[in-house]
Parts: C-alpha cells; structure tokens; sequence
C-alpha cells in the first residue's frame, strides 16, 4: 500500500533527528564550540580522534586559525577536547540524518510503497537536506579566515534552513495522516499564513542575535538601557542606518525584541477570532496549543536577555521555538485545503 504509516514514522523519525540536531546546534553555539574543527571528512570525519597524537593533531590544526590565535591562545588539549565534542556531535547526527532520510527513500521507492506526489516531495526533502549540510560547511569557513567567529548571516541561513527542512517533513508527514482537509475561510487561513511569516522572520533575526552574541548588551525588558524604547545605539551604530537592524547588535536585538510582539498578537488575535468557529478538535487543540507555545517562548526570551544569555535557557529558548514552528505548521495544514 503507498503511502503506508510506516512511511510516515519514517518522516517523523527525521523530524525528531532535525529536532535533535538544532538542540546540539544551539549548544555547540552557545558553548562557542563551532569551530574547533577546520576540516570537513565526509566518511573518516565521523569518528573521532581515538588516540592522543590524532588528538595531538587535531589541536595543532585548531592552533592555525583565528579562534586559538585571537581568543583560545590559553587552552590546553583538555579544553579543546571539550569543545571538539559538540561539534563532532552536531555533525554526525547531520550524517546519520542523510542516512535516515536517503536509505528508507530508496527502499520505500524500490517497493513502490510511494504515491508520485510523495515521491517528488521527498526528492525535495533530499535537496534542502543536503543544501542544509552545504550550509553548514559555508557557515563554519566564514570563521576560519580572519575574524574568529562566523557570519551571523551564514548562521541564520544554516539555522533558517533546518527549521524549514523540519516543516516541510512534517508537513509531507501532514499530508500522507490527513489526507482530507476541513475548509475554512479564506481570510482566516491567509491570517495564519502572515503569522507563520513573522514566526519565520523571528527566527532569522535570533539567529543574528546569537551570531553578533546581541543578547549580551541592553539586558533589560520591557525598555532597553536607561529606561528607551529605542535606544541610541540602536541608530547610530552603522551607516547607512538600515544595517543597524541586520548588523548592529543593538539595532538587530531591537528588532527580535519587538517581532515577539508581533508573532504573540498575531496567534493570541487567531485564538480569539477562532473562539466561536465550528473547529474540528485538531484545530482547536493546535490553536490552544500555539497560545500556549507562545506565551513561554516569550518568557524565556524575557529571561534569556535579563540574565544574559545563560547556556540552559539559550537552548530552552531554541528548543521552544523548535515547538512553536512546529505547532503553527500543524494549525496552517489543519486549515488549508
């Protein structure tokens, strides 16, 4: 039979490996662990170093880029073992997520147990996974040649494309559980589409956050420093004053700040036009769930700025944000045709 559960527990396994992968990718961030490997091994990459000369050796690699030079220049080996881990991790399950996705493709495909629609939305589930895997390599070189730290804009396109990635796969996963689809208007449905812009638009600007490490300054709420809406640093930072908000950490915080606003009224003013509609249980449950989502993912912002980007509340951020995406993915296919 085409299109069988067993295909989509298959599309859910690789959500939660996505998942997975985004969790580690935060810590490897947030532990500033993202570049203590300058090299990329596509097979022999996937272990380790495994005794201490291949140890040896991939520290005196770590010793040729800026980040040793300009920031790490007092690690040891224990140290650079420390930061090595993440991001060895973050990019083997990157490899097992292409196993994941290609080796049951190519059997589900083999057995002819896929419909020709699954069939060529898999094929573009295959390409975004590996443009994301390409990503992250462009990512991590903008860190390796003069300025130790990589491009925030590189950063966001790595991190924008796995969230997307995510909610392609369980939006094929959608397609193949609930096949029929409840018609609802219009209006409502584009409402909930200009809602997943602005969460997608969030998204982008965190990851400037964390790629310009934006959330340690103006760490106050609701006002930033000396009790400003807008504070000066936020337009006099960069000329002309437009890169102020895609490359000045005070203009580029100023927008994160106040696009939470935006995305949290725009799911409270879907949960209160959708009150009194006729709604399938799945679609009251998946709006309820949104208003949820978003009212802690707010509070976590609030506090990861008030106490300067902790590791723990970093990630609890992300991770929200991960739920989030997913419950606005679940509510729109809910309400399209």
């Amino acid at each position: 039979m085409k299109d069988n559960n067993r295909v989509i527990y298959w599309l859910l396994t690789g959500c939660i490996l996505i998942f997975i992968m985004v969790i580690v990718g935060g810590i490897t961030r947030l532990t500033h662990s993202g570049l203590s490997i300058s090299n990329y091994k596509l097979i022999s990459g996937t272990l380790p170093p495994l005794n201490d000369i291949q140890w040896q050796e991939a520290f005196d690699l770590y010793k040729k880029y800026p980040e040793y030079q300009k920031i790490n220049k007092d690690f040891d080996l224990q140290d650079f073992k420390d930061i090595y881990f993440w991001e060895w991790l973050h990019r083997v399950i990157g490899r097992l997520l292409g196993v994941v996705f290609l080796v049951p493709f190519l059997y589900f495909l083999l057995k002819k147990q896929l419909s020709s629609s699954t069939i060529k939305k898999c094929i573009i589930l295959l390409i975004l996974g590996g443009f994301q895997g390409f990503l992250g390599w462009y990512m991590v070189i903008s860190g390796l040649v003069n300025r130790p730290d990589v491009s925030h804009y590189r950063l966001a396109m790595h991190l924008i494309m796995a969230f997307i990635t995510f909610s392609f796969a369980l939006w094929v996963a959608l397609d193949i559980k609930y096949p029929q689809k409840k018609d609802i208007s219009k209006r409502l449905r584009n409402i909930i589409r200009i809602a997943f812009v602005f969460l997608l638009l969030q998204i982008i600007w965190g990851a400037f956050v964390a790629g310009l490490d934006a959330g340690l300054i103006h760490n106050h709420w609701p006002l930033m420093n000396d009790g400003k809406f807008i504070h000066e640093s936020v337009i006099i930072e960069r000329t002309p004053v437009w890169k102020n908000f895609i490359e000045g950490k005070s203009g580029v915080q100023f927008i994160h700040r106040y696009l939470a606003f935006i995305v949290a009224i725009s799911i409270i003013y879907i949960w209160f036009k959708t009150r009194n509609l006729g709604l399938t249980s799945l679609q009251k449950k998946s709006i309820n769930l949104l208003l949820v989502l978003v009212i802690v993912q707010f509070v976590l912002g609030v506090f990861t700025l008030l106490l300067q980007v902790p590791v723990l509340l970093g990630v609890l951020h992300q991770v929200t944000a991960f739920f989030l995406l997913a419950g606005m993915t679940f509510t729109l296919h809910r309400f399209s045709k």
